[in-house]
Parts: structure tokens; sequence; C-alpha cells
């Protein structure tokens, strides 16, 4: 299927790895110009080299989206490289702020919550303001933010990361009436586990520690029979699946979904642990 991407212009945030990488890459293989963005110079430039490697088209901008210099950066690096964006995929986040690790409630103080909600929800927002009006004066644009299966079904292990993408699912749905009938359409998208080169390493050396086998399939069948991220299907997620759906919403084929929130989840079921 063509979807019609030849042409446009898109940003994708956080896409030196990982889910990210996994979106730009699909972009830039229906035809759009991408715009690989990260803070590190290194990874974030050999995702743009392996894109342009594969014939597609893309740039890179550096910088920190939490804070407001690392977006002016961005910003201008966007600008200078593609004139604006189409398509604004908005992946930054991360439970980063909270050290990365899964803890309870009271052990994220005030201070940690108001950092993960300056990468999960600030980040985007800084990007919107900087890119979506012009894509309202032009009459076409995509804005595709990434959340996670946290944002509606949420634990008390990471609380804040979970209460940042509820926002994050929040502002789709006033963003999408805030440009009503504008031919600019706001969706979410929100993976449940997915099996990045990143959890690929927990993986093994949660199998070192117990004695799982070393063929990575075996240790995500080991992992998920722990019931942690507990789901309907026979696997987790890969990166190229959320980068599919990813590009369905940024293409012009996807002008009647506006406002809503795509789990890509494998039929996440709640748990509490």
């Amino acid at each position: 299927m063509d979807l019609q991407l030849a042409g446009k212009r898109a940003l994708v945030t956080g896409s030196s790895s990982g889910i990210g990488q996994a979106i730009a890459e699909v972009l830039a293989a229906e035809g759009a110009t991408v715009v690989v963005h990260g803070r590190d110079v290194q990874r974030t430039q050999a995702v743009g080299d392996g894109i342009r490697a594969a014939g597609g088209m893309a740039h890179v901008a550096i910088g920190d989206l939490a804070t407001e210099q690392g977006s002016h950066d961005v910003v201008e690096a966007v600008n200078a490289a593609v004139s604006g964006i189409d398509i604004l995929v908005n992946n930054i986040g991360g439970n980063e702020a909270a050290g990365g690790g899964l803890k309870r409630w009271f052990n994220d103080t005030p201070e940690v919550w108001a950092g993960v909600a300056q990468q999960n929800l600030i980040a985007p927002v800084r990007m919107i303001h900087a890119f979506v009006p012009a894509m309202r004066e032009r009459g076409w644009g995509r804005v595709v933010n990434i959340s996670s299966g946290g944002g509606s079904q949420p634990t008390p292990q990471a609380a804040a990361y979970c209460a940042a993408k509820a926002a994050v699912n929040n502002l789709t749905v006033s963003l999408s009436m805030e440009l009503a009938r504008s031919g600019v359409t706001v969706n979410t998208v929100s993976p449940g586990c997915t099996r990045t080169r990143m959890f690929e390493t927990t993986l093994d050396k949660m199998a070192q520690a117990n004695s799982w086998s070393q063929d990575v399939d075996e240790q995500e069948k080991a992992f998920m029979g722990l019931g942690l991220f507990a789901c309907t299907s026979t696997r987790y997620g890969r990166p190229n699946e959320v980068g599919a759906l990813v590009a369905f919403l940024a293409s012009p084929l996807s002008a009647f979904v506006n406002g809503a929130n795509y789990r890509i989840d494998g039929g996440q079921v709640r748990s509490v642990n």
C-alpha cells in the first residue's frame, strides 16, 4: 500500500534508538524526508547514516528537549534542514529523571515528578508550539504523540511516568479539538512492552542472573512468564510494528482518524505487583 508520504517532511523526536529509530526508518522507507533527533551526536548521526544508506532521506537535529536551549537548538536545526515539517512524531520520553528504575510511589520526590514531566510532557508541548501553527496555516499536518500503556493502566511503580503519559493522552484530545477542521490531525500511539535493543540487554542480564536460555526468544518467553507486563499475545511487540502504525497515522490515508489513542500492546492486561 502506498501511504502517500513521498515529499512529506517529518521530525521524529527521540529517534536515535529504540522505537523512535524504527519510526524514523519506516517513515523514510515510505518516502518521507526524516529529521532524526537525539542528544547523543554519534548515535543520532548513525541512525541518519543508516537511513541514507538504505536509500532514504534524512537529516539530524541534536538537543535536549527537556530544556529551553536544547529545544531552541532542535527547532533551528530542523528549519535549516527542511524549512518546517508536515509530520511531528513526539516520541521523546522515558523515566530517566527517576533513575530509570521502577520505584514505589513515595520513593519519587516532587522534584523527580517535575523532571519526568519535562521529558515526557513539556518537551512535546515545546515541539507542538514550534511547528504545529505553521501546519494549520498550510491546511495539512499530522501530529502523533507516543504515549505508553502506563498512561491508561498506571501502576504504583513509575507513577510519575504513568501520570505524564496520561497527560499526553489528554493533550492529544484537546489539541485535536483546538485544530478542528484545519486539516491537521492529532493522535496517540500507546505501545506496550516492546523488544528494543535496550530491552534485549535487560533480558540478557536477567538470563544470566536466573540461568535462563541464551536464546533471546526463549528469554522473552521466560520474562513473559513473570507476569510483570502481561498481555494476551504470544510475544511482545517489535519496534517496526509501532513504526508501521505511526506511518499510517502520519499519512494522508488517516484523514478521518483524529483525537484517538491507539494501543499497540498485544492485548495488555492490568497487573498489580
